[in-house]
């Protein structure tokens, strides 16, 4: 006799999509870590206006706090990180690094871009997400990630050189990522 499957626990959806969710939010935090650590390396050792450099070093800080969440998250659904990890660590860094080798406005770019491509996202799972432990953390970083966004279009994202390229290039690069974190 076959044994019947266990419902969800609370807070989630079905095994495989819940694992899918923790996985590519955790590579997304990770990479959202490098991202920043390449901007305030390039940004740190430059006549860089105060302000801008405060606020990437600010956004950073709540990356790192969301990672460390997602660090908790991920062996509590017994879930392992992306394989991807090592691609992303030198693809976020050069990012970001790239990024603020362009200037401020650039780096400030870069993050308007990628929380504009997260927010979808994170609204895509919310959708998805049963009430929880993990729709909570989902919820609240959609919520910070919007703030960041909010941010660095203040900070001078759009007067970047090539917003428009630079932009699209980066949201790019951000659904590929995730459509490969999901997966892999």
């Amino acid at each position: 006799m076959a044994r019947k499957p266990r419902p969800p626990a609370p807070g989630t959806t079905a095994g495989a999509d819940l694992k899918s969710i923790l996985r590519v939010d955790h590579a997304g935090e990770y990479g959202a870590v490098r991202i920043y650590q390449g901007q305030i390396d390039i940004l740190g050792t430059r006549r860089t206006a105060a302000r801008p450099l405060a606020a990437i070093r600010r956004m950073a800080e709540g990356e790192k706090q969301h990672l460390a969440r997602f660090d908790e998250l991920l062996p509590r659904h017994g879930v392992r990180p992306t394989l991807l990890r090592p691609l992303w660590w030198a693809a976020g860094y050069a990012l970001g690094a790239g990024t603020a080798l362009l200037g401020t406005e650039a780096a400030m770019a870069c993050t308007a871009a990628v929380e504009e491509v997260i927010d979808g996202h994170y609204g895509r799972q919310l959708d998805r997400l049963e009430a929880g432990e993990v729709r909570d953390a989902v919820a609240e970083f959609r919520s910070d990630e919007l703030s960041h966004r909010a941010e660095a279009l203040a900070q001078g994202a759009e007067r970047a050189p090539f917003y428009g390229i630079l932009r699209a290039t980066i949201v790019a690069g951000c659904r590929l990522a995730i459509a490969l974190s999901e997966r892999l």
